[in-house]
């Protein structure tokens, strides 16, 4: 298919998703886009375990004092916090490598790097840095979120190789 026709395509099944997605139907993917991603997992382990640290500091500092009474604010907040901690420990962190992007789950949302935007990739023992041409680098790394380094890093050889993306091992 040629880029124009697949804009086309693109833009067409927007516009049929965004319809669907009012009536609280799933999205339509095309087969292409789905034959030519490549998705990695991770886990987010730390930020959870933080924010359980947290709460039971401000248990133990609360209930340390004795003019502190035990209310209904009390009980919201430490409620509050065990859910985000839920919520960060269960939406895992994800690369997804496509045919002409690279797709991740940032703390606002999913974003789109587009291999036009990407001007270098670094690979280092444990670590890989996307270093976009505007805005701030993505950096996946093995201690914190549990991604699969090594896959990774195969694959990404390929898609900088493909689009003449600077590579830096170090």
């Amino acid at each position: 298919m040629s880029r124009s026709w697949e804009r086309k395509v693109k833009k067409n099944m927007d516009q049929i998703n965004k319809q669907r997605k009012k009536a609280g139907v799933g999205n339509l993917v095309l087969n292409t886009e789905k034959k030519h991603e490549l998705t990695f997992k991770g886990r987010n382990y730390v930020l959870p375990i933080v924010l359980i640290f947290f709460i039971g500091m401000y248990n133990i500092i609360s209930l340390m004092n004795p003019e502190f009474e035990i209310s209904a604010m009390y009980w919201l907040t430490i409620i509050a916090y065990v859910a985000l901690a839920a919520l960060f420990f269960f939406r895992k962190p994800y690369l997804t490598i496509g045919k002409d992007y690279i797709q991740s789950r940032r703390m606002m949302g999913d974003k789109q790097l587009f291999a036009v935007a990407i001007k270098e990739i670094k690979v280092q023992a444990g670590y890989i840095f996307i270093v976009p041409s505007h805005g701030s680098s993505w950096a996946f790394n093995r201690t914190f979120n549990r991604f699969p380094i090594d896959e990774m890093s195969v694959e990404l050889k390929k898609f900088a190789d493909k689009f003449n993306i600077t590579w830096t091992e170090g």
